[in-house]
């Protein structure tokens, strides 16, 4: 369903993530919060589409929601949520998004782009979730993973009913193969996207 180019190898969770789950879920609430704001973005740059503003509504609380189910699990292990951590994978997935190119360019490739952060995060959250020694966090990451695809595919038909000119399918292609190219720098460090 995804069609992500280059999955996410498992031992990522063994060699990587296992030996510091604190620092994978700090990242994971501040992703949960990021994906809040972009929702709020979407809809302060179109708030003529009420369609668009009615589902973005919706996965703020969505996402708020699932910050402080991420939040709770930091203090009851005793951690302390901290300072935001960059997202390397992000920044450069943005990169692709295309600048000017008239309102409907922007507002399809801010779908698209939402789209892959929500595929990628699917996929990891399965990953996480068949592979964590952490019954909790197992049980979480298949929750997780069960709502992010359902964002994902939200974000992927939002695409295809504002677009006019630009053709869907082949734009997310493009989108896909430079994921892929993006994500071979990832996977080594215990971050959702790293």
């Amino acid at each position: 369903m995804l069609k992500l180019q280059l999955p996410t190898d498992p031992t990522w969770v063994k060699n990587v993530v296992e030996s510091n789950i604190e620092e994978l879920l700090i990242d994971h609430a501040y992703c949960e919060q990021k994906a809040a704001s972009n929702a709020i973005t979407l809809i302060v740059q179109n708030p003529n589409l009420s369609d668009l503003v009615q589902q973005m509504t919706d996965l703020v609380q969505e996402e708020m929601e699932h910050f402080k189910r991420v939040h709770e699990i930091i203090l009851q292990r005793g951690y302390v949520l901290g300072r935001e951590r960059k997202d390397d994978y992000v920044n450069e997935l943005r990169k692709f998004i295309i600048i000017g190119g008239g309102r409907e360019a922007q507002l399809i490739d801010r779908l698209l782009f939402s789209a892959m952060i929500e595929a990628r995060s699917c996929e990891r959250f399965k990953v996480l979730s068949e592979n964590i020694n952490d019954k909790q966090l197992s049980e979480f990451y298949h929750e997780l993973m069960i709502s992010e695809a359902t964002h994902y595919a939200m974000f992927i038909n939002l695409a295809k009913k504002y677009a006019v000119t630009i053709d869907v399918d082949k734009r997310w292609k493009d989108f896909l193969a430079y994921e892929a190219q993006v994500v071979k720098n990832y996977g080594k460090a215990e971050t959702i996207h790293g």
